[in-house]
């Protein structure tokens, strides 16, 4: 890697920066200075960032944070009285507040005006229905402007959201429902996904009728469809109607008020609830798209996802609270051409993008003519979350849809930290793949088995010192006192230090790498190395479009290497050709750590945020019956195409 960074902050970056301007404000000239306060001093950071956020309280809290019962069981804003939908609805009334495009081309907005009356009477028609503060209500929807309104109109009422991925089969999202216990399930009659339309009521029927607390669906009129009503049915119009000129009447909320209850996939047994809170979760997520992503009001943003992944609360909190614009688009980003995601950027004048690597690799495939067809000048910011980068996608993303100009501004943390662990800023330069370092406000290390810190080395990824967005606990064992599943999962291995289960790395130069998550990693003759270095150099080969890697037992070495690819169109399978990518490999990365075989696959197991499964590959390429949760696969055709390659 060249010592020149790949992009470095210009004048005009700088002098917009606001989180350059927030740490001046607060004595704090050069930004290591900065990220140093942000760690040491919890009471005089955020005290200062809830400030330059703009959240607005209903009664101001008494202290910052509360660790007297352990750093696990932190609390923020002691005394606080707030709701986060008062902050994302303060600002002027005539600015535009969402954009939504659906697949097949109707764009529709609502101002912050327009956007506060439709929350207000959305609540106003919910409570008809007998929704009251502390009831669950789950939102199984496309990103939509329903969605948005219904979100911010639970968050209203005091209720508590759950977000369902608009992809889920009837038995997870039932599990869902019933672990929560919601009380109503809003739904979609369906949407459409490559212009055919995939059905969402009967699926939502059927796991209604699986969760005996839904008392109510309420049905969103998206593609039209006629479907026969049953009993607990209510249309999304005749919610809107029974709260017809209803003034906004926001619920007393306190800050460790329940506000979310959002499932994280496992590698084994059912989802865990992490639970969030009206001054945890929407905070953090205004705080990193300030101070990371430079987002300011009257920016615009448009990022890839979908409710049920953490990046579709966040951008509905994060982004309405700073004021900006958010674009939610409900279909695939190249359809009906490989240009859709770029002609949406020149349609609604997006500055910020969000888009995860594999995702880029996807595109890719294109080629750079449907990217330079669009008028990209609006853009200031590239976001990227989801999956560490492999060298080449990152250079296409920064060359070719972002000109060489735009930062990428890499993004890592998780559901349950509401945010980034790990980022990039506008303020510092950036390398290829890499993260500045800890995101503000996040005392973030590596560390070794013992939990020492570790330098030019893989290690796990730990934060030691708490902040406002980590989940407090998951949802049963919160309500019901038993925390051994929360603390076992992350506190467990070092005192009072969080283990967020990712391997990272800290280079000479003071760059940080995610090299995938630490139940992935790969140990080969005693070396440790994370997959996602392995699949890097695989994917270095040009016949590869993408790749996994993954561990299985060896007799000498005790682990060896497989690798799954994805051949680039124009290139057949081969032995041959496998010998090509394994030689790649050992180039790369040395002969110990050459794959034991390279096998060639039509596709990789995938959420449909685009994370790559490779437990799940792992376990099908192995013969396990059991894979463990798979409520988040997208593509299930790609776990029986690895079981056949095993069996051959």
């Amino acid at each position: 890697m060249s010592d020149v960074p790949a992009w470095q902050p210009t004048d005009a970056y700088l002098a917009r920066s606001r989180v350059r301007a927030f740490a001046e404000r607060n004595g704090h000239r050069d930004y290591a200075s900065f990220l140093r306060w942000s760690q040491a001093d919890l009471d005089g950071f955020w005290r200062a960032t809830e400030r330059d956020l703009g959240v607005v309280w209903s009664k101001h809290y008494s202290r910052v944070y509360d660790d007297s019962r352990g750093i696990p069981w932190t609390t923020w804003w002691t005394g606080g009285r707030m709701n986060y939908v008062a902050t994302a609805l303060r600002h002027q009334p005539w600015r535009i507040a969402v954009v939504a495009e659906s697949e097949e081309g109707t764009v529709r907005t609502l101002t912050f005006g327009q956007l506060r009356t439709e929350v207000a009477r959305a609540a106003a028609g919910l409570r008809a229905l007998g929704v009251a503060k502390g009831d669950r209500v789950a939102v199984f929807l496309p990103l939509t402007l329903e969605c948005a309104v219904a979100v911010l109109a639970i968050g209203a009422i005091g209720a508590v959201l759950i977000p369902v991925f608009s992809g889920y089969g009837a038995d997870a999202i039932a599990g869902r429902l019933r672990d929560a216990e919601a009380r109503v399930l809003i739904c979609a009659d369906g949407f459409y996904r490559r212009g055919q339309v995939v059905p969402m009521k009967e699926t939502a029927d059927a796991a209604a009728d699986a969760a005996p607390s839904v008392k109510r669906v309420v049905v969103v009129r998206r593609v039209g469809r006629e479907l026969p009503p049953k009993a607990r049915d209510a249309s999304w119009d005749q919610v809107l109607r029974d709260g017809e000129r209803a003034a906004l009447e926001l619920a007393d909320t306190g800050a460790e008020d329940p506000y979310m209850v959002i499932y994280t996939s496992g590698t084994t047994g059912k989802p865990k609830g992490a639970l969030h809170v009206h001054g945890g979760f929407p905070v953090k997520a205004a705080q990193d798209l300030a101070h990371c992503f430079d987002l300011q009001d009257r920016d615009t943003i448009l990022w890839s996802t979908d409710l049920g992944w953490m990046m579709g609360p966040w951008l509905i909190a994060g982004g309405l609270m700073l004021g900006a614009t958010i674009v939610l688009y409900d279909g695939t980003p190249d359809y009906p051409t490989a240009s859709r995601m770029w002609d949406l950027v020149e349609r609604h004048r997006v500055t910020h993008l969000g888009v995860s690597p594999t995702a880029i690799r996807g595109l890719m495939r294109a080629g750079d003519a449907p990217v330079r067809a669009a008028d990209r000048s609006s853009l200031f910011v590239l976001g990227s979350t989801g999956e560490p980068w492999n060298p080449d996608p990152w250079w296409w993303y920064f060359r070719n849809v972002g000109e060489s100009r735009c930062p990428i501004i890499n993004y890592s943390g998780g559901t349950e930290v509401s945010g980034g662990i790990v980022g990039c800023t506008t303020w510092t330069p950036i390398q290829p793949g890499s993260f500045a370092g800890p995101c503000p406000g996040m005392d973030a290390d590596v560390v070794d088995e013992q939990g020492q810190p570790v330098r030019g080395a893989v290690g796990e990824l730990v934060i030691r010192k708490p902040w406002p967005g980590m989940t407090r606990g998951f949802w049963r064992d919160a309500r019901s006192g038993e925390e051994s599943r929360y603390l076992q999962t992350y506190w467990a291995r070092f005192p009072n230090v969080w283990v967020h289960g990712d391997w990272a790395r800290i280079d000479d130069a003071g760059y940080w790498y995610i090299e995938g998550r630490s139940d992935d990693t790969l140990k080969v003759a005693g070396k440790r190395v994370g997959p996602a270095e392995v699949e890097s150099a695989a994917v270095a080969n040009p016949a590869v479009s993408e790749a996994a890697a993954i561990g299985v037992p060896h007799d000498i070495k005790g682990e060896a290497i497989v690798v799954f690819a994805v051949p680039r169109p124009g290139y057949t399978p081969s032995a041959e050709l496998a010998r090509e990518v394994q030689d790649t490999v050992a180039e790369h990365l040395g002969k110990p750590l050459r794959p034991e075989a390279v096998k060639f696959v039509t596709q990789l197991p995938k959420t449909r945020n685009a994370k790559i499964l490779r437990r799940v590959i792992k376990g099908a390429y192995l013969g396990k019956q059991d894979l463990g949760d798979l409520s988040s696969l997208e593509n299930p055709a790609a776990v029986e195409e690895i079981r056949t390659l095993a069996a051959r």
